[in-house]
């Protein structure tokens, strides 16, 4: 295994030398989290990188890199190190009350999307929910793409929403987002064309069993979906079904195994599952959809 970071390493050879010691400690993409921990540490991007690339560090670079470099090997994600993480191309801030947003929830913004768009209302003056909202990741991603959309974002934890609203404002979107602290839609009045959610459904049983960068990071109110896994379905689809505009979508995260009893849940509170679920670029069925039927 290669030595620590050491005073007078050049950037390359330190970014090198990185790669392979996470690399040895079996951490996933090594080589680019060893540029964002060395891009971090000494304030350089990529450009930053590749002119700066035979300069020296300095002995308070070298140690501040060390200590991150020992937070990623010791497990935790590089995105909690940073404070950001990237989600559909917007920067997110982080906190300790909020998931890591992950490519596949992606999933729900495209299915979200393919909805409204295929209906034709993708330029109206939507009302949007985001019921559990975490960073915002959600709905600050589909408020990106729907210019004229107000949204809505509930969670149970005011950290969460305070990262939410930081997110928001970074973005320039804070004038078309409301926060409310509640439990998913408790705390709604009125009617909504587009209901979203990445709820905990991971079954309590299984938390103790996730991989260390999730179970000892990622605020396990976020993960633990009770028993099967289904506790929050049961109540934020019961909750949605009252929410909904007449032929307004709801629009779900699940996990492996679970969009059948999604689907059954959504058509026992009187929607129309829209289609099969729509899946990740693992293949796994993500995105489970359902619509309040016109009347």
């Amino acid at each position: 295994m290669s030595e620590p970071a050491g005073h007078g390493q050049t950037v390359e050879s330190i970014r090198r030398s990185l790669a392979a010691r996470l690399k040895a400690a079996g951490r996933d993409a090594a080589e680019l989290d060893a540029r964002l921990l060395v891009g971090a540490a000494l304030g350089l991007d990529l450009t930053g990188m590749v002119t700066s690339a035979k300069r020296a560090l300095t002995r308070d670079e070298a140690d501040h890199l060390e200590r991150l470099a020992q937070r990623r090997l010791a497990g935790e994600p590089v995105a909690r190190i940073l404070g950001i993480k990237e989600f559909w191309g917007l920067p997110l801030h982080l906190s300790a009350a909020t998931l890591v947003p992950r490519p596949d929830t992606e999933t729900v913004v495209e299915r979200a999307l393919e909805l409204l768009r295929a209906d034709g209302v993708a330029e109206r003056a939507l009302r949007i929910a985001d019921l559990g909202t975490g960073s915002g990741a959600i709905l600050l991603a589909l408020l990106s793409e729907l210019p004229n959309a107000h949204g809505f974002a509930t969670d149970i934890s005011a950290e969460a929403l305070q990262t939410a609203s930081r997110n928001a404002a970074a973005l320039g979107l804070s004038q078309r987002t409301t926060w409310i602290k509640c439990d998913y839609g408790s705390g709604l009045v009125g009617a909504f064309e587009l209901i979203v959610s990445n709820p905990p459904y991971i079954p309590s049983a299984d938390v103790a069993g996730l991989d260390i960068e999730v179970r000892a990071h990622d605020p396990r109110a976020a993960l633990d979906g009770g028993a099967d896994g289904l506790d929050a379905y049961r109540a934020l689809i019961s909750q949605s079904a009252g929410l909904l505009t007449s032929g307004g979508f709801l629009v779900v995260e699940v996990g492996q195994g679970q969009s059948g009893d999604v689907e059954a849940l959504m058509t026992a509170s009187g929607l129309s599952p829209t289609g099969p679920p729509k899946a990740d670029l693992g293949g796994i069925p993500r995105a489970v959809s359902a619509r309040r039927l016109p009347r």
